[in-house]
């Protein structure tokens, strides 16, 4: 049997729902609809309650995941998102998953990381990425950042300097009111572009998360 590519386990299913292959048949993370299409099971991507869903849904070309095998994730939560990136990288991939919040962490690894082999969980501030130089290879392919800090871009670039590769991919889930409570959202997703930029970063693509999540945005960007 020929092994799917990364996309390939990525599927639009009923024309307008997102779902991975699951690498865990019989086990969700989330109580997440689970389909079985031609023997093989799918777990539905919620795009309320996964921001890297919404944005496929509202404009994120999937092949923007296609032959990406290591990641560094920061904000894990609980893991529904990484669940689905840990679906799509199969056996062929890692994610390294930052998580500072101790409860958060042990829900985290209680949940998903001892049913998944390429997950690994990282009790550590993403805010001194130094910390974790030992443990994180320092050729990433992606670096996807979920964190609700009014400096959440800075976590992301300083940590995107030290760990992705050239060529990159950078996304970044912009929680507006986390950053500024009164400022318009759309001078907040400008100033924080903006910032980006002036890092060195090219910025493909911004997407605005409505309707399945207010005042957030991801960015797509690429480090040069």
């Amino acid at each position: 049997m020929v092994e799917k590519t990364n996309i390939e386990r990525l599927v639009w299913i009923d024309d307008n729902k997102l779902a991975t292959v699951n690498i865990t048949p019989g086990v969700t993370f989330y109580k997440e609809e689970v389909r079985k299409i031609d023997g093989i099971e799918y777990r539905v991507w919620n795009p309320f309650k996964s921001k890297l869903s919404a944005a496929i849904m509202n404009g994120l070309e999937v092949e923007v995941l296609q032959d990406v095998k290591k990641i560094l994730y920061l904000g894990a939560s609980t893991g529904t998102t990484v669940s689905h990136l840990s679906d799509i990288l199969h056996d062929e991939g890692i994610i390294y998953a930052v998580e500072i919040a101790p409860r958060v962490m042990m829900e985290f690894i209680n949940r998903l990381v001892k049913f998944r082999k390429n997950v690994i969980p990282l009790f550590y501030d993403a805010r001194i990425p130094e910390e974790y130089l030992d443990i994180v290879d320092k050729d990433l392919d992606l670096l996807y950042c979920d964190v609700a800090q009014p400096d959440q871009t800075k976590i992301a670039l300083d940590n995107a300097d030290v760990y992705l590769k050239t060529g990159g991919k950078l996304l970044i889930a912009i929680k507006a009111r986390s950053i500024d409570a009164v400022m318009p959202v759309k001078e907040i997703y400008d100033k924080e572009v903006d910032y980006i930029q002036s890092r060195g970063y090219k910025v493909i693509k911004v997407l605005d998360l409505e309707p399945f999540e207010k005042e957030h945005a991801m960015v797509y960007a690429i480090k040069p």
